[in-house]
């Protein structure tokens, strides 16, 4: 088991945060991500548009332009494109948000899963994706407590859903049949958020109601 760091207990995002950044700095701004049309670089200027510029991600989400040609997006990217352009915008990432927006005073409820599976997207994406981290048994129980809002588009689904940890701990349905998905929170949280392929996530039950389950979870 990692050990959990001094002072970060209730402060995961910090982690997170450090490690994101630190992956980033390694990273090849260039390479693919999880998210479709999303190279690093461009992830790193989602980062940094959601906590600085509200109004620029509104504006590119009424664009409706496909991933990758976002306006807002390009015009931070078009800033990055050479090395040192690019670590300015990962120190911009790296210094936070504004102390009055929610994404700083509430940046253990708004930022900590966003920052972890961004990470995941980064180091999962492309040809040879990284294995799983072992995260500090801490971590893992913060996310298992956010999960919920995550989670609620399972309720749409024409069975019910309960998401399991390995050692049993679980979230019931509301739904008859059920199936459940078990992996580490880390892992559910990536499959919840759409990233089931690269999420080690064990999807058991019925047959029938499983059947049901992968046929609406592959259209939506």
């Amino acid at each position: 088991m990692v050990d959990e760091p001094a002072g970060h207990r209730s402060r995961w995002v910090t982690t997170e945060q450090e490690a994101l950044v630190a992956t980033l700095r390694s990273a090849d701004p260039d390479a693919p991500t999880l998210d479709e049309g999303w190279d690093v670089r461009r992830l790193v200027a989602h980062l940094v548009q959601r906590e600085h510029s509200a109004v620029a991600m509104v504006t590119d989400a009424a664009a409706r332009r496909p991933p990758g040609e976002e306006p807002g997006l390009s015009r931070l990217t078009g800033r990055a494109q050479s090395p040192q352009g690019y670590a300015a915008l990962v120190d911009r990432f790296a210094a936070g948000a504004p102390r009055w927006s929610p994404f700083s005073w509430a940046a253990e409820q708004t930022n900590h899963l966003e920052y972890l599976i961004h990470h995941e997207d980064v180091r999962r994406g492309g040809p040879d994706p990284a294995a799983p981290r072992e995260l500090p048994a801490g971590q893992q129980d913060a996310v298992w407590r956010q999960l919920g809002m995550l989670a609620l588009g399972l309720r749409r689904a024409p069975v019910g859903v309960q998401l399991a940890r390995p050692e049993g701990a679980v979230r019931l349905a509301r739904k008859r049949p059920t199936v459940t998905l078990t992996g580490e929170p880390v892992e559910l949280a990536l499959w919840v958020s759409g990233r089931r392929t690269a999420a080690h996530v064990e999807v058991t039950g019925e047959p029938d109601a499983v059947a049901t389950f992968r046929r609406w979870a592959a259209a939506s």
